[in-house]
């Protein structure tokens, strides 16, 4: 497809002249139609400074321009269009004829006349059957008509550039232009360096692939570009340093040769790099002058103005100007490259660096004013509902009362314990000072001090909030989402005090009040009652109601989820696997608890998240599979999470992890101290007790104390099955025989306990059976304990049995059973058995295949730079791969993770 052949265009009506319209073609090759003379550096390709950088990615792209008729090097000023240009021409063999457009240039005598001398420097045209114009405002088509005959008659074409060519604003001159360009064909090949978009029909030329574009995006340094640039001015910078400068100046060729210049100046460059001030340094000294007061007045102060914004529309824009023309002054900034960056969807911005200086400007040119225009920015984003911005507004105006009424009333303040924005909207809201003392304000101060576990303070803000809503409102619907934000924080105040009755209480004032709150606000923010729920299900598990907080739990691991509620949703699914866990099920608390880490990468939470419940499940899984390194390393993981919201169903999880390892590993003593859980709580939990009571009483027990083991062991419940199981099981080993068979006839499961109880409760009975001389049912139970631990890899049940249980295992049938997953090799009666690690499905599902690619070549000993050059991806992709190789294997190095991978079947 080829653009239509532009007529030939007409000659403007102008009063008759007695002269030619062209004159003869060498009347004075030194004058133009104004009888000014030529001025030869025009002519000339611009010279190229000593640190100049040639770019060949650019280079390679501007050789296109020899086969397409027309390119298009668009940029702002200073992006180093000129410069690349040049450099290109330079090393063309093909005639290059170079003219720098000027002002003067915008009629179409004038014009046209640079462009002919332009050609005739190069020897361009041959003949003398083109002409010259000799009138300033005009140009007859027959000259035009002439030159492209001449052009397209060439046996090579010569290449025109224009340089500066966003000086030509006459319509006309574009027209003429086009027409020559077209009929020249093969003849010309024309380049324009600008600014702003030409009056040309770009989009046929585009439509029919006969124009070359290299616009801002490409002419932008890399960092790689940028290090080179500035080894040139003799400046070493790491890469890492060259990014972020060429994030702050979005690549932009000169900022970033002048920050060079100032940093050779400086006694350390790098620093100064990284934290130059824009606004004194010569980089607003150029923006100011090339792009600011190039301006009509309204368009600097306009520029002025939305400098405070990130991004802008026009309307935002409006309502800073108190005018109505932005729409059309930011299209027009756009168009002429002025730094304003259109975001799409009418919503701009401005180059980092021209913001900056620009904002300081402001400061300089309306003082005072800034704090206002934060303030008219913040109600106009709250009016449209673009929170994050009307907080970040209203924060930097210094409104408080504002900033947390409008967190408050959009229901957003669960925000601040979501993972996602909670850090951001802490920072933010730590420079609120005591003067606010709205109810919002000491919400959200309650808010912050609770998600840091600091109860006396966030009671006392949350009771001032309630004091202050409840207090002269006629309608208590006016204040519904702010009563609705503290039913949200009395539930966390309840989990974290262990408080069940509360919670309850919160949970049904959270019910009465969602019918006042507008339906859109709930939709918005459904992680208001994500978080609700899972808080109130901790409190129930605390209290030992489990089918009570599984119910809550259930209803927000099994909603929909987005990125909201992913962090009540991780927690709630840790809880419903720690029930799991208590109720003896491993397989199905191992997988709810990786589903939850799952969750946590899908929306790229930072590992570890959340409260660490997750964890610290897997860790006791781990435990009970004797995979004790696993579970030290899962517990340590713990430790690096931030312990602000450590409630005591978490702490009674860490104690129990701690106290059971340290027992299998025989440090009695030092188990019994990590027992307790050390959390004050308004209601006791039957199962923590429980298990500080067996740590204490497996204590005594193994430093040679049956009697005291036995006495502990009163307090523990037939009501929680695990812990009255393995209270039998110490009675039993304390020689109470009778005790132990009673305690476990006593156990009322209802049919909801799992493999870890039940293989526990048949050994207990099969050790009584074996110390009564019934050998036979006690390897029949024995038999059944390996059939049902087999499938779980439970072998810390059997572990704990020796030495008595080794004879029955050294038998043909039950050794056979044991074989491959609890002993290795032929059990000898002089043995005990030897745990491993055997295949696990559970693990091997969750590597993803390219992680097992990244695995298998880690096992190669192949280095990371070579794992990524083999699968062809990044670096930093590898890199994130081995981080969750590494979670999930629950390792924290390369050897670690190749032998565990090992153990586990997966290489």
């Amino acid at each position: 497809m080829v653009p239509p052949a532009p007529a030939v265009p007409p000659a403007p009506a102008v009063p008759a002249v007695p002269t030619a319209p062209y004159a003869d073609p060498y009347p004075d090759p030194y004058a133009d139609p104004l009888g000014d003379p030529f001025l030869r550096t025009r002519f000339v390709l611009p010279t190229r400074p000593g640190t100049f950088l040639r770019r060949q990615r650019l280079v390679r792209h501007l050789d296109q321009a020899l086969r397409t008729p027309l390119t298009l090097v668009n940029g702002a000023a200073g992006v180093g269009k000129t410069l690349l240009v040049a450099d290109w021409a330079a090393g063309r063999e093909e005639p290059v004829a170079w003219l720098t457009v000027e002002a003067g240039d915008r009629s179409p005598g004038v014009f046209w006349a640079y462009v002919l001398q332009a050609l005739r420097s190069r020897g361009v045209p041959a003949s003398g059957a083109v002409g010259f114009p000799a009138d300033p405002s005009r140009v007859d088509g027959r000259l035009l008509a002439a030159l492209a005959a001449e052009l397209s008659g060439r046996d090579e074409p010569v290449v025109v550039v224009l340089d500066e060519y966003d000086r030509v604003t006459a319509p006309e001159i574009a027209e003429q232009l086009e027409f020559v360009l077209h009929h020249a064909g093969q003849g010309m090949r024309l380049v324009l360096v600008t600014r702003t978009e030409p009056l040309l029909p770009l989009h046929r030329y585009r439509a029919a692939g006969q124009l070359t574009e290299i616009r801002a995006a490409e002419l932008a340094f890399t960092p790689e570009e940028a290090v080179a640039l500035l080894e040139l001015h003799g400046l070493s910078i790491p890469v890492p340093a060259a990014r972020a400068l060429v994030d702050r100046t979005r690549g932009w060729a000169a900022g970033l040769r002048l920050c060079a210049l100032a940093a050779r100046e400086s006694a350390d460059p790098e620093v100064y790099l990284k934290e130059f001030e824009a606004d004194r340094s010569a980089v607003a000294d150029f923006l100011l002058a090339e792009v600011l007061m190039r301006q009509p007045e309204e368009t600097q102060d306009l520029l002025l103005r939305v400098s405070v914004l990130e991004r802008f529309c026009p309307d935002l824009a409006n309502a800073l100007t108190r005018r109505t023309d932005a729409e059309r002054l930011l299209v027009g900034l756009h168009r002429a490259n002025a730094f304003v960056e259109d975001l799409g969807h009418s919503w701009y911005r401005l180059h980092p660096l021209f913001g900056e200086i620009l904002r300081a400007h402001l400061r300089v040119r309306l003082p005072g004013l800034e704090p206002e225009l934060h303030r008219r920015a913040a109600r106009w984003l709250r009016s449209s509902g673009f929170l994050p911005e009307t907080l970040a507004h209203g924060a930097a105006a210094g409104d408080w009362g504002f900033t947390a009424g409008a967190l408050v009333d959009d229901l957003a303040i669960g925000q601040l314990f979501t993972g996602l924005r909670s850090e951001d909207l802490d920072q933010l809201f730590s420079r609120m000072g005591p003067e606010a003392t709205s109810p919002a304000a000491h919400l959200v101060r309650a808010a912050r001090d609770l998600s840091r576990c600091d109860l006396d303070h966030g009671l006392a803000h949350l009771h001032h909030a309630e004091e202050g809503l409840n207090a002269d409102v006629p309608d208590a619907s006016e204040v519904a989402a702010a009563l609705l934000s503290c039913a949200l924080l009395e539930a966390l105040a309840a989990r974290l005090t262990g408080s069940p009755v509360r919670a309850e209480r919160a949970a049904r004032a959270a019910g009465e009040l969602r019918e006042e709150v507008p339906a859109h606000l709930l939709d918005k923010h459904p992680e208001l009652t994500a978080l609700l729920l899972t808080h109130l299900g901790s409190t129930r598990l605390w209290a030992g109601r489990f089918e009570d907080a599984r119910a809550a739990l259930t209803a927000v691991a099994g909603a929909p989820g987005d990125a909201s509620t992913v962090l009540p949703r991780e927690e709630a699914m840790g809880h419903l696997a720690l029930i799991d866990y208590l109720n003896g099920w491993l397989g199905r608390a191992e997988r709810k608890a990786l589903a939850a880490v799952s969750e946590a990468e899908r929306f790229s939470l930072p590992p570890p998240c959340g409260s660490g419940l997750v964890r610290l499940v897997l860790a006791a899984v781990a435990v009970d599979r004797d995979e004790l390194d696993r579970a030290q390393a899962l517990l340590d993981e713990t430790d690096r999470l931030h312990r602000a919201m450590q409630d005591p169903v978490t702490a009674a999880g860490r104690a129990i992890v701690t106290a059971r390892l340290l027992l299998v590993r025989g440090h009695a003593g030092a188990a019994a101290e990590a027992a307790d859980p050390a959390v004050s709580a308004a209601v006791a939990s039957p199962w923590a007790a429980s298990h500080e009571a067996l740590v204490a009483s497996a204590a005594h027990l193994a430093e040679g104390r049956p009697e005291e083991a036995a006495e502990v062991l009163r307090g523990v419940s037939a009501d929680q099955p695990a812990f009255a199981v393995e209270a039998a099981r110490i009675q039993l080993a304390a020689g109470r025989a009778v005790a132990a068979i009673d305690l476990l006839d006593g156990v009322r499961t209802g049919g909801r306990t799992g493999p870890a109880v039940t293989v526990r409760a048949a050994l207990v009975r099969a050790r009584a059976a074996e110390e009564a001389g019934d050998t036979a049912t006690a390897r029949r139970l024995v038999e059944h304990a390996l059939l049902d631990a087999r499938r779980e890899r439970l072998r810390r049940p059997f572990l704990d049995a020796l030495p008595w249980i080794r004879p029955l295992l050294a038998t043909a049938p039950l050794h056979e059973l044991a074989a491959g997953w609890l002993t290795s090799g032929p059990a000898r009666s002089d043995d005990p058995p030897r745990p491993e690690a055997g295949p696990s499905p559970l693990v091997a599902a969750e590597l993803s295949g390219r992680e097992r690619d990244v695995l298998e070549r880690l096992a190669r000993m192949m280095s990371t730079e070579e794992i990524a050059a083999d699968l062809y991806v990044s670096v930093n992709t590898v890199k994130t791969h081995l981080k969750s190789v590494y979670r999930k294997l629950a390792v924290n190095r390369r050897g670690d993770a190749v032998r565990r991978a090992r153990d586990l079947g997966l290489l």
